[in-house]
């Protein structure tokens, strides 16, 4: 037998430990990511993998991975145990493989009418063609498709209607909060308007917001529509609050030795601002922008519910007043839909708050 070199033996052991140590330092850059996107759960089963100390991860692969998973498993079976013993004028209250069920529905009604959709532009093409070959280009017409919208696209327009009046209502909350943390006078101005308007709810503002918008907005062909204008100022009057409120409390609690260096270097007010101020006040700034979408997905499907703004809300009082016996498992897709959707919107604002204040949550 050959006699192993023992120069070789620890060289090929150094190789490993550089490895393994090589590994582990991805893991942990990669597991404040992993905490941001809702998979905590990986990092100990990365690191059992891995070999560090797989018995000491299992308490936390348990605790991470297993215990959410059976929590939803209980969840489910006492729905499906218990579904069937409530009775509404609609039938039993559906369970979860019924709900499924709509899913697939749902979805299968979805391709049907892209289906329909692409004919209806292939024919109108088509025929357009025919018009320009005959030379009747002046009666070319082109019509948009009027098919009922597919649940797919009652979820982009909720997402992109929040979105909207969540832009409106940032773009409002932040330079108030500003002015409010940066001086005590607009402070006490601004504090007892958002006492007074920030419980009101959506429903009352609703109405209101309505008739000013149909007043000053005619609208147009290819414009937005009323539905939306209304929906997503509702959600900006109701969701601007807590943005509001954190970014003046963010501004007024910096460190006050910040502000005395940029008196004692006589910053102009806007250097103050974006170089000392905002980058102080932003974890609560984006507390605040967290807790305002997470708001404004509320209040939109009852906005939506009122206005007929063709979203999530319109879909669920749709199903309501459709009175099927399918309504009801489509409500719950509907349900546990805006549930999911507005986790990964706070996901998404969390993402970006570690991303702009990554030394805040490391």
């Amino acid at each position: 037998m050959t006699a192993l070199d023992p120069a070789a033996i620890q060289a090929t052991r150094a190789d490993k430990t550089a490895r393994r140590d090589r590994l582990y330092r991805v893991i942990g850059k990669c597991d404040p990511w992993f905490k941001v996107l809702g998979l905590a759960w990986m990092t100990p089963i990365w690191r059992a993998v891995a070999g560090d100390n797989p018995r000491g991860q299992l308490a936390d692969i348990w605790r991470l991975a297993v215990v959410p998973v059976l929590a939803i498993a209980g969840f489910l079976a006492l729905w499906a145990t218990l579904a069937p013993m409530v009775q509404t004028s609609l039938g039993a209250i559906p369970g979860p493989l019924q709900v499924w069920a709509q899913v697939g529905v749902l979805n299968a009604d979805a391709v049907a009418e892209g289906v329909k959709e692409a004919d209806f532009y292939a024919k109108q093409t088509a025929k357009n063609a025919g018009l320009v070959a005959a030379g009747k280009a002046s009666e070319v017409k082109d019509h948009t498709y009027t098919g009922k919208p597919t649940f797919y696209r009652q979820i982009f327009t909720s997402i992109k209607t929040v979105f909207a009046g969540f832009l409106i209502g940032t773009l409002v909350a932040v330079p108030l909060g500003i002015v409010s943390g940066l001086s005590p006078t607009a402070n006490a101005a601004i504090n007892p308007l958002v006492q007074i308007f920030k419980p009101v709810s959506p429903l009352a503002w609703l109405p209101i917001v309505t008739m000013v918008v149909s007043a000053l907005y005619a609208g147009s062909e290819g414009g937005l529509s009323k539905s939306f204008l209304v929906s997503a100022i509702t959600v900006t009057l109701c969701s601007m609050w807590p943005t509001l409120i954190n970014t003046a409390l963010g501004v007024a609690s910096i460190d006050k030795d910040l502000v005395n260096v940029g008196r004692v270097l006589k910053l102009g007010l806007w250097t103050r601002i974006t170089k000392l101020v905002l980058p102080s006040a932003l974890p609560l700034i984006f507390t605040g922008l967290r807790l305002s979408l997470g708001v404004g997905w509320m209040v939109l499907i009852a906005a939506e519910m009122l206005a007929q703004n063709p979203g999530l809300g319109k879909f669920v009082w749709d199903e309501f007043q459709n009175g099927s016996s399918d309504s009801l498992a489509r409500i719950m897709v509907a349900v546990l839909t805006i549930g999911i959707i507005g986790f990964l919107l706070d996901r998404v604002m969390f993402a970006l708050q570690s991303l702009f204040t990554f030394s805040n949550n490391r």
